[in-house]
């Protein structure tokens, strides 16, 4: 433990100085941990396990929590409402904890893509969060008379498929958070990018079997309806927003040449901006859809994955403390029209910023190589971006230290999502 300090919000004129010297330690702690960090997101990303499916990734991290020193400093809920999500928590023993101390929680993912392995950098996330949680811990045991906060880690499964945050939100697992607060590896860093909303469907055509050669005609060809609908959501692209997106596959289109098909399988994805926008590109397609079932005289089934991925709400304020303390450790931003203009995808941390305000920036990993590829499945598990992501830790464990010392920064944290969130409902109010 580093010296101790007086609490930078009773500090008077040197309370600026003694935060710093706060963010400082949370810095130090990150870097005297950073081999024990790199080894833990070594062992994840080695064993890449997908979504729901993430034992041994699951267990690695409960028991980094549960050996950190002192044993039992933390305490660890393996099974947090969800079989491989889990909850570490630590309170300054000196402080009041009771139900109105503030409660900031790091989050992690750690599940993987199939046949690619950690091309999204999950292992990475993990990474983050527990580094961040282990700098801010460091920074408020240095506190004389620390203030009632909760350090919180969430482990979160199954980002990439089904929606883990979401079943967690469900579960109650973010009621009374004040902050969240996680990072995602990407080409370059930003406190903010537009993750957009997404919908995802999968589309079933039943036909009827026959032989292909010698009395096709008694046959229902269920994978024309397929490529039927697959060429009507291209020509579909045309009429489009261009914030609008929809990818799919045929997953399933027969078994032999000379027969003809009776059941067909595809999976599509749909994206829009906001939860409204989605609507209206989903019922286009679906429509797509129910055509080549009416033209090739199939039956269709559209089934809707159980959960919708929300937009991510943007919260400024906190944004701009990140952007200043991730300034200060040599991090360069891109631009704001870089930022309105870039590309993005879509994440369950959309559900969780329309329940508790947070942040979830980008940063750099030493590759321009992009995310789902093998060559970004490579660099996440390079030394190379032990550097980066480590940086980032940092930044976000600052942040979480302003958040508890500045009254007026959460005060306004906390303003801004309620603002954003009356701006969402009435843009997703029917006309």
């Amino acid at each position: 433990m580093g010296p101790v300090v007086e609490r930078p919000a009773e500090a008077g004129t040197s309370g600026v100085a003694e935060l710093e010297r706060l963010k400082q330690r949370a810095a130090e702690r990150i870097d005297e941990a950073a081999e024990r960090l790199g080894a833990l997101s070594r062992a994840i990303w080695s064993a890449p396990e997908l979504a729901y499916e993430e034992q041994r990734a699951h267990g690695e991290l409960t028991r980094f929590f549960e050996r950190e020193p002192p044993a039992g400093s933390w305490a660890v809920q393996p099974h947090f409402r969800l079989p491989t999500a889990f909850r570490a928590e630590w309170a300054p023993p000196e402080a009041a904890t009771g139900p109105g101390a503030l409660q900031l929680a790091f989050l992690c993912e750690y599940d993987a893509l199939p046949a690619l392995g950690h091309a999204c950098g999950h292992n990475l996330i993990a990474e983050v969060g527990v580094a961040a949680a282990l700098g801010l811990r460091a920074a408020l045991e240095g506190v004389a008379a620390p203030p009632p906060v909760k350090v919180i880690v969430l482990g979160t499964p199954a980002e990439e498929e089904g929606g883990g945050k979401i079943d967690l939100i469900e579960a109650g697992a973010f009621k009374d958070l004040d902050v969240v607060f996680m990072a995602h590896p990407s080409q370059e860093d930003a406190a903010y990018l537009p993750d957009v909303a997404e919908h995802d469907v999968t589309v079933k055509y039943y036909g009827k079997a026959s032989h292909a050669a010698a009395y096709p005609w008694e046959g229902v060809n269920a994978l024309d309806a397929a490529v039927l609908a697959y060429n009507n959501l291209s020509a579909l692209r045309q009429q489009m927003k261009p914030t609008w997106r929809l990818h799919g596959i045929i997953k399933n289109g027969g078994v032999k040449p000379n027969i003809i098909p009776s059941y067909s399988e595809l999976i599509y994805y749909f994206r829009a901006p906001s939860m409204k926008e989605l609507q209206v590109l989903t019922k286009r397609a679906e429509d797509s859809f129910r055509a080549a079932a009416l033209a090739t005289g199939c039956a269709v089934e559209i089934k809707s994955e159980a959960h919708d991925y929300y937009n991510v709400l943007p919260n400024k304020t906190l944004c701009s403390a990140y952007v200043e303390n991730g300034k200060k450790l040599g991090i360069d931003f891109i631009s704001e029209d870089a930022v309105l203009n870039g590309p993005s995808g879509s994440t369950d941390f959309g559900n969780v910023s329309f329940v508790v305000p947070g942040i979830h920036p980008y940063f750099y990993i030493g590759t321009d190589a992009l995310n789902h590829t093998e060559q970004y499945t490579e660099a996440a598990g390079s030394q190379e971006a032990q550097l980066y992501t480590l940086r980032t830790a940092k930044a976000l464990a600052m942040t979480a230290l302003d958040v508890i010392f500045k009254p007026e920064l959460l005060e306004g944290i906390r303003e801004e999502f309620k603002s954003k969130l009356q701006e969402e409902q009435l843009l997703n109010t029917p006309a």
